[in-house]
C-alpha cells in the first residue's frame, strides 16, 4: 500500500532522513522504532505532505504522493494522528470529530461516521458535549484517533500515541491500536515504547540518525543484540550491570 524509496528530507535546517526506504503492505501494522531525534516523525510528515522530501519517492496505492499537497494526500485515504494529539481544546468532542470529517459532504454520511466512532469508542459518546481541553491525556489520544477515523482512512499514521501517558493508559492505547489493526485498518506506527509496539506489529523498522539499520518481525529483532541492548534493556551489558548491582 505504501512504499518509500530513498527518501531524504530536512527538518528545518537539519537533514533528518538519509535515504530511507520502507514498505507498509495492505492490512498490516508496521512500526518505526528509534530514539528521539532519529527521524521518525519526519517520515510521517513526509508521507502526509507536511514535509517535502529533497530526494526519493513516496508511493501510495500506486500513486506517487511526495509532491502532492497535504489536502490531496488526505483525500487519497491517509489520516495522520500527530505527536501530542493536537485536539482543538476549545471545541467539544463532537465538534472535534466533525472537524475530522471535513471531507464528508453529505450530512447523512457524516452522521453514520459519527455513530461508527461512538460505537467503537464508547467514552467519546459519553464525552461528546465536553470540551476537548478538559479531557484526560488518554481521552485526548482516543479523540485524536477517533477524529482521524472519521474519514475511513486506508492508512492510519500514528505518531507516539503512548507519549506522556500513565502506564495503565498506555496499555489501553495499545489495546485500541491492536483492535483497529484486527478490524482491518492498515497502520504505520511511530513509537518509543519498543516492547509494546513490536508485540502488536507485523513488522518493524529500527531508525537511527535518519537511517534504517535494522528491520524484521518481533522475534527477528529480539535476536539482534543491538536492539535488545538499546531498546529492550536485555543486552549483555545491561545484564552485566544488573549482576553487579549498578
Amino acid at each position: 500500500m505504501l512504499k518509500l524509496i530513498g527518501v531524504e528530507a530536512f527538518y528545518g535546517k537539519i537533514k533528518a532522513l538519509h535515504g530511507v526506504s520502507l514498505e507498509v503492505p495492505d492490512g498490516k501494522l508496521v512500526c518505526i522504532l528509534g530514539a528521539n531525534g532519529a527521524g521518525k516523525t519526519t517520515i510521517l510528515k513526509s508521507i502526509s505532505g507536511v514535509v517535502e522530501p529533497e530526494m526519493g519517492t513516496i508511493h501510495f496505492d500506486g500513486v506517487r504522493i511526495d509532491r502532492l499537497d497535504p489536502e490531496k494526500i488526505v483525500s487519497l485515504g491517509i489520516s495522520h494522528v500527530p505527536e501530542n494529539r493536537h485536539v482543538f481544546p476549545e471545541l467539544t468532542v463532537h465538534e472535534n470529530l466533525v472537524m475530522g470529517g471535513f471531507l464528508v459532504r453529505e450530512k447523512s454520511l457524516l452522521k453514520v461516521r459519527l455513530e461508527e466512532v461512538f460505537d467503537r469508542f464508547a467514552i467519546m459518546r459519553e464525552r461528546k458535549d465536553q470540551l476537548a481541553g478538559t479531557l484526560s491525556g488518554g481521552e485526548q489520544q482516543m479523540l485524536a484517533i477517533s477524529r482521524a477515523l472519521m474519514l475511513k482512512p486506508k492508512l492510519l499514521l500514528l505518531d507516539e500515541p503512548s507519549l506522556g501517558l500513565a502506564p495503565l493508559l498506555v496499555q489501553e492505547i495499545f489495546a485500541t491500536i491492536k483492535n483497529l489493526h484486527q478490524s482491518g485498518v492498515t497502520i504505520l506506527l511511530v513509537e518509543q515504547n519498543v516492547n509494546q509496539a513490536l508485540r502488536i506489529a507485523d513488522y518493524g523498522y529500527v531508525l537511527t540518525s535518519g537511517k534504517i539499520f535494522l528491520s524484521g518481525t518481533y522475534e527477528e529483532l529480539r535476536r539482534e543484540e543491538k536492539v535488545r541492548e538499546m531498546y529492550l534493556g536485555e543486552g549483555k551489558y545491561v545484564r552485566r550491570a544488573r549482576l553487579w548491582g549498578s
